[in-house]
């Protein structure tokens, strides 16, 4: 078991397999955005060591994200190693969903128990506006696709950006009414170069919940009020699913955090919206022991912080969103 310094278990590791992506979401990431050298990426060897080392220390649990995970080579090679690690609970995927309709079911063969699907509209041209690359039907597809190799719980996660998709929460919420979905919607979060814009774009969950109980009546409060991961749990009267609410800039959860972020050049990340890590290839690539280098995890993770810094106007700018993986 793995503490930080205020005693909170950290168990859940964020792998970010590649800081590449199919899409360039506006608040995600520059349209012309510019890639790591690949030989900076951990390798496949790296990743499944790096993994092992973590599942020794008492993590149990695994997200694959990226940028898109799904245009890493050799995914579903490395997601049948993960699963194959002692001591690994889940491996689950964040993934814009643009090749699942290929990938769902071999990934889950291999060991992927669930994905989280980004989408943000069911409007077709104001997917692609947001998306700037992306076609809706694909996205669709491949959630079906998800659903039918049983990688469920499907959760599908939205990003409300004032502006582009704040008009769509209510259609979006819907989907749950006859499909046994949860449908995340989650406040934009200032990084980098679009922090600016994604500032002036927030729209705080109490002001969603304002419009969905003006459509749908009451939402019902799903499990006592208690956390499931990051999203506070509502349902529609009467739904098949259930809609979540993250909620970093006007309700943090920072209290429960139990998770760490490994970026897919090998640092590891202690809190999203900070810009503190420490770098973990260097030492892996110089010849560090297991030992050595489960040491220096332990040491990081013990001065995790405790939250992040946006009430006090600390911007993380180090990254974009897509170079740490959500």
């Amino acid at each position: 078991m793995v503490l930080d310094q205020f005693g909170r278990h950290i168990r859940y590791l964020r792998i970010s397999l590649t800081d590449r992506c199919n899409l360039r979401c506006v608040y995600c990431m520059p349209e012309q955005m510019v890639f790591l050298p690949r030989e900076e990426l951990l390798t496949d060897d790296e990743l499944i060591r790096l993994a092992r080392l973590f599942a020794e220390l008492g993590f149990d649990k695994i997200r694959l994200t990226g940028g898109e995970p799904t245009v890493r080579p050799h995914l579903v090679e490395l997601v049948a190693r993960m699963a194959a690690l002692p001591g690994i609970r889940e491996i689950s995927m964040t993934t814009n969903g643009l090749r699942l309709k290929a990938l769902a079911e071999p990934l889950a063969r291999a060991g992927l128990k669930r994905v989280n699907v980004s989408l943000d509209t069911l409007d077709p041209e104001k997917f692609r506006r947001i998306t700037r690359w992306g076609r809706l039907e694909d996205v669709w597809e491949g959630i079906l696709a998800a659903e039918s190799a049983g990688l469920t719980p499907i959760k599908l996660n939205a990003v409300v950006v004032r502006g582009y998709n704040d008009s769509d929460i209510v259609d979006l919420a819907a989907l749950t009414l006859a499909r046994p979905w949860q449908v995340r919607f989650i406040e934009v979060m200032p990084f980098a170069d679009v922090a600016p814009f994604a500032q002036q774009a927030v729209v705080s969950t109490a002001e969603m919940i304002r419009v969905l109980e003006g459509e749908f009546g009451p939402l019902e409060p799903v499990g006592d009020g208690r956390l499931d991961g990051e999203a506070r749990v509502y349902r529609i009267r009467g739904a098949a699913g259930t809609v979540g609410f993250i909620s970093p800039v006007s309700e943090p959860f920072c209290a429960q955090c139990n998770r760490v972020r490994l970026t897919a050049e090998g640092r590891l990340r202690l809190c999203l919206l900070r810009d503190d890590e420490v770098d973990l290839r260097t030492p892996l690539r110089n010849g560090a022991d297991d030992e050595e280098l489960k040491a220096l995890i332990r040491s990081a993770i013990w001065r995790k912080p405790w939250g992040h810094g946006l009430p006090e106007g600390v911007i993380p700018t180090a990254r974009v969103m897509s170079q740490i993986g959500g």
